[in-house]
């Protein structure tokens, strides 16, 4: 892998379809215009549609040919993941690329629309679902990625499986690591799942090192000016994201992040993850315990 590897390097996408997550703003925002910027077809998947349609006019500022469409999505109320996905499957015919990339950030507590820890039901169990509901377009489309997004912070945690909501005591960023824990969890059961399904399409993680975006709005107003001085900006960040979704050397199960000091800045490389999160038992009890919770199962996989 080059070291210099930027999103210049990103391969021709015209003809591709893309989902991304999250697609206003931060990594999302900057993801999603340069794959727009190599010519694939973006979905954007937004919750706030005002500000989708606002980053999509940005977009177009410097990138004028961008097809882009926007979608409504709230991770944190499955009712409306399904309905993203029916308005999808209406529209298009294909999907290349699915990138879940939303996420929410050591918020107060709070349950989503469907009684879940935020952290938890938004940042895993909504993307779970998503991915789920999109699988057979995914099995549908030759060589498709699932690509999620995870963080450092997915060391620090181990998955209880007795107090996934939080009910015994919630700590911010405890809850947030059991998050980022869980996504790469599923990031490579789905793939063991894959390849013994003979199904032509591969699950990858990436995560952004430390990235300046709206993330950082929950910590102190004391912590944000340090943390600032040592991160990168969002088009750093999504880097690995887009070495994921489009490298041609990726294989199934990778995970890429910063080359830099402790993976906080620099440019993509394949990265390790923590012992926990290579634990097949964890991963095979979360997608059992994911399948309960969003009562949704995969096409093929399960």
């Amino acid at each position: 892998m080059s070291e210099k590897w930027t999103a210049e390097n990103i391969p021709d996408q015209t003809g591709r379809v893309a989902i991304v997550t999250g697609a206003n703003s931060g990594i999302g925002f900057e993801t999603t215009k340069a794959l727009a910027a190599k010519g694939a077809t973006v979905v954007m998947a937004c919750r706030n549609l005002d500000k989708a349609h606002n980053a999509a006019a940005d977009i177009r500022e410097s990138v004028p040919d961008a097809s882009l469409e926007i979608l409504e999505l709230d991770l944190a109320d499955l009712h409306r993941v399904r309905d993203f996905v029916a308005a999808f499957k209406e529209a298009f015919d294909r999907l290349d690329l699915l990138i879940n990339n939303a996420g929410v950030m050591v918020p107060p507590y709070g349950k989503t629309a469907n009684g879940f820890e935020l952290q938890f039901g938004a940042n895993h169990l909504g993307h779970f679902a998503l991915t789920g509901y999109l699988m057979d377009a995914l099995q549908e489309t030759p060589g498709s990625r699932v690509v999620t997004v995870s963080s450092g912070a997915h060391r620090m945690a181990k998955m209880d499986f007795k107090n996934l909501q939080a009910e015994k005591g919630y700590k911010p960023w405890e809850a947030y690591g059991r998050s980022k824990l869980a996504n790469l969890l599923f990031t490579f059961e789905l793939q063991r799942r894959l390849e013994d399904a003979r199904i032509d399409a591969i699950a990858v993680a990436a995560h952004p090192g430390g990235t300046k975006t709206n993330l950082q709005s929950n910590m102190s107003a004391f912590v944000r000016p340090l943390m600032n001085l040592m991160m990168q900006d969002a088009a750093m960040g999504a880097l690995p994201t887009l070495y994921a979704a489009t490298a041609p050397d990726v294989k199934g199960g990778d995970y890429y992040g910063p080359d830099g000091f402790q993976e906080m800045r620099g440019y993509p490389e394949k990265v390790a993850s923590s012992k926990e999160s290579k634990d097949v038992g964890v991963a095979r009890q979360l997608w059992v315990e994911s399948e309960k919770l969003t009562g949704i199962t995969f096409a093929g996989l399960s």
